[in-house]
């Protein structure tokens, strides 16, 4: 039997309710799911935005026996306060958010799910700079603190970068062969087994044109040994390579995952690439979590003209990965 799906509608003042009823309108959503947020906040959203969907309440003390409808939003209510519909984004939705997140754990806890979707989040008022972001969030939050993986994925090309939300100065003691190693082993048995492809991968340098005048070279000492170790493994990888020119038509074509030091070094570059057509996965954690490749957009709100593409190309991987 396949387990539910949960999606998680996070910040209350984004714009993902409105590409969620985009998505389901346009039939991109055939999985069984659960969303999890406020009954009155998806009501008034749905008046102002001139949608109509059925709603099917679930009870969470039934969670064992829970049953779906077809042609609902089958929805678990969160209980939260508004004065308006649309607002600008405080630290006032922050208890209902995390709210929301342990409710969609706790079913995944019970064995109900396997998938998790979340809406974007303000790292600036939900996170409180407790957590670099929702990824390592959701880490901390399933005792996996540390083995968390972040792929942008796209069917021709994906990028993983080793350091996640780190400010530059962290990202060098952040390094290893180790991690290096790990995460790519972990991507390479996803793309197997998961998505029946083969990943080719290729690793981009930490220093401009993989060259540094200092006496450690990160290239040296920690990227060509993980590049050798992994060789040996027979993983197809290549590198270390310059991200200034990585990235160039006639390169990308020779590999499907970029593997990269940092954040802004690879996930820059496939945005200018592929722009919402792209997803963002957490591969390390005891299910996959996935989330459209964007932020609340707090500016949009309410005004139906933002881009649903993310989160339906989320929904249509849903329909290419392996149930188990």
């Amino acid at each position: 039997m396949n387990k539910y799906i949960i999606i998680i509608a996070g910040e209350p003042y984004s714009v993902f309710l409105e590409i969620l009823f985009k998505s389901i309108k346009l039939k991109k959503l055939n999985k069984p799911y659960i969303l999890i947020c406020s009954k009155k906040l998806l009501i008034s959203q749905m008046k102002k935005l001139n949608y109509s969907f059925k709603i099917n309440l679930v009870d969470k003390n039934k969670i064992k026996n829970l049953k779906l409808l077809k042609n609902h939003i089958n929805l678990l209510d969160v209980k939260f306060s508004f004065k308006k519909t649309f607002d600008k984004i405080t630290s006032k939705s922050s208890k209902y958010i995390e709210n929301c997140f342990l409710e969609g754990l706790e079913i995944i806890k019970n064995n109900k799910a396997n998938i998790l979707i979340n809406g974007p989040v303000s790292k600036k008022y939900f996170l409180k700079k407790k957590f670099l972001g929702i990824t390592e969030y959701l880490a901390n939050k399933s005792k996996k603190k540390g083995e968390e993986i972040m792929l942008i994925y796209n069917k021709n090309l994906s990028v993983s970068p080793i350091t996640t939300h780190l400010p530059l100065q962290d990202v060098k003691k952040n390094l290893s062969t180790k991690k290096i190693i790990r995460n790519v082993l972990k991507i390479n048995s996803f793309f197997k087994k998961k998505l029946k492809r083969k990943a080719k991968f290729v690793i981009t340098g930490l220093n401009p044109h993989c060259e540094t005048t200092k006496k450690f070279s990160e290239e040296e000492k920690i990227i060509i040994p993980a590049i050798n170790k992994l060789k040996k493994k027979n993983i197809n990888i290549n590198g270390p390579f310059s991200a200034d020119t990585l990235f160039l038509k006639k390169n990308i074509k020779k590999f499907n995952v970029v593997i990269g030091m940092y954040h802004d070094q690879v996930l820059t570059p496939i945005k200018t690439l592929y722009e919402f057509n792209a997803i963002n996965i957490t591969l390390g954690l005891p299910f996959l979590r996935m989330t459209p490749d964007h932020g609340p957009n707090n500016s949009m709100l309410g005004k139906n003209k933002s881009n649903p593409t993310s989160l339906i190309e989320t929904f249509k991987f849903l329909s290419q990965i392996r149930e188990n």
